[in-house]
């Protein structure tokens, strides 16, 4: 079940522009086709050429690839880091494939997760902030931030970011790119849809991962 909010053309101090946000009541996977057909739709619609995707196992990827395969626009791809998790559970034939149809995989640093290593616990805290969104909020401001590090969007290019809670897609925004060096330009300017049910949490098990097979990782898009 999902219900949507339509805003109003007019406004008592100015003029207004009309948007349909989509509101599904639970996160997770049974979102994903929904999540993404939204995405690409928005995407065409607007004339933005980029949805930064964020794809752990690259379930998502595949099924976004299928959905842009008669469009203009293509993916930027944003798998877990390598040694995020004990294996890389992206593909690399699907590497190869969605590369071949002119979008981009990239296994950057997963910039809320440098705890460890900057040895603050800044990251963590702005994780926590954005999950207060929801979780896919949190992963479409990394993924989008990460992309924009590689030079695979440029800073104050309009995107669309997807990314989900646990697995599958359930969160979709409108976003003007920006490196992590200038995280101030970075702007989320509209959410296309996004769970109800929201969740945050301290560093440890997601609440969303109960059966712990991310070893204690926070959760991902799949």
């Amino acid at each position: 079940m999902l219900c949507s909010y339509a805003f109003p053309q007019n406004h008592a101090r100015g003029s207004a522009v009309e948007r349909t946000v989509v509101y599904f009541d639970k996160p997770g996977r049974a979102n994903t086709a929904a999540t993404l057909g939204l995405a690409v739709r928005e995407a065409e619609r607007r004339g933005i050429g980029k949805i930064v995707l964020a794809s752990t196992t690259g379930e998502s990827a595949r099924a976004a690839a299928r959905l842009l395969a008669d469009t203009q626009v293509k993916m930027i791809v944003i798998p877990h880091q390598f040694g995020f998790t004990e294996a890389q559970r992206f593909p690399p034939e699907l590497v190869a494939e969605l590369e071949q149809q002119g979008h981009r995989v990239h296994f950057g640093t997963m910039l809320f997760h440098t705890d460890g290593f900057y040895g603050v616990g800044s990251p963590e805290a702005m994780a926590m902030v954005l999950r207060t969104i929801c979780q896919g909020m949190k992963v479409c401001v990394e993924t989008v931030l990460m992309a924009a590090d590689a030079g695979l969007v440029a800073r104050g290019e309009e995107v669309i970011a997807v990314s989900g809670t646990r697995r599958g897609a359930d969160t979709a925004v409108v976003a003007f790119a920006s490196t992590s060096t200038a995280l101030h330009d970075l702007h989320i300017t509209e959410i296309i849809c996004k769970p109800l049910q929201t969740r945050s949490w301290a560093r440890g098990t997601s609440p969303y991962d109960v059966h712990g097979d991310r070893g204690g990782r926070p959760a991902r898009t799949e």
